[in-house]
């Protein structure tokens, strides 16, 4: 049989008890958080170790006030101490609310959101004496948010870029056929008509399937540039490193 890695929540915790949870997860939120510092992200190393360390003080208050709840003979209230952690996982989610943008295609914060959930629980985990629960789910977050990084880097999605070119003749020309030995797809989208110098821009949606870790190559201008004079070339959508 297989020992168990969390311990039973005490009624009374001692202090040593107490002081070991938030280190445990001052600890916790300090490797996650510095993950994310690293990067650069808006939840960067204090404000995990923040998140961590609320979630962690509810869920000891909760403990301490085990033996103290229910409901009295002469009283017409029932303390449910566990709200408080309902209620850290639900101001958590304003905070995790406040970290996602979007912009147009473009979506940003969205692991932060996740981040910010995931050590939530991971102080809700120490904070109610649960360390092998915590400990697991720290090493599980390092993993997925360090390692998985590179997986998800090398994973081919779809890129998508605006292309305008500039063409002597009213209507546009056949884009697609020209890009797609090079596994683009164009799309035309609209057409300009620049009177002053007497000739049409036509816009093309290019989308094409490369991982975010290669750079974008520059071989479909050089190919489009051959043929049309090109006006403007925007990238969209794409994930921030």
């Amino acid at each position: 049989m297989f020992e168990p890695l969390c311990c039973d929540m005490p009624l009374h915790p001692t202090w040593p008890d107490l002081v070991g949870r938030l280190l445990l997860t001052l600890l916790a939120g300090f490797l996650i958080g510095l993950n994310r510092e690293a990067r650069g992200h808006t939840a960067g190393l204090r404000t995990t170790i923040l998140v961590g360390l609320a979630a962690c003080v509810a869920m000891v208050q909760a403990n301490m006030l085990l033996d103290v709840s229910g409901k009295g003979p002469d009283s017409f209230v029932r303390m449910d101490v566990m709200r408080l952690a309902l209620g850290v996982l639900t101001g958590v989610g304003f905070i995790g609310g406040g970290a996602i943008l979007r912009r147009g295609d473009l979506v940003t914060g969205v692991t932060t959101a996740a981040t910010m959930w995931i050590m939530t629980m991971i102080g809700l985990a120490f904070g109610g004496g649960q360390f092998g629960l915590g400990a697991i789910a720290t090493v599980l977050t390092l993993v997925t948010l360090q390692a998985l990084k590179w997986v998800d880097l090398n994973i081919p999605r779809k890129h998508k870029a605006m292309l305008a070119i500039s063409w002597p003749k009213g209507s546009p020309p056949d884009l697609g056929q020209l890009v797609r030995p090079l596994k683009y797809d164009a799309r035309f989208v609209c057409m300009e008509h620049n009177a002053a110098q007497d000739r049409f821009v036509f816009s093309y949606r290019l989308e094409w399937k490369q991982p975010d870790a290669k750079e974008p190559s520059t071989e479909v201008l050089t190919v489009v540039g051959q043929h049309f004079e090109v006006e403007r070339f925007e990238i969209v959508g794409e994930k921030a490193p």
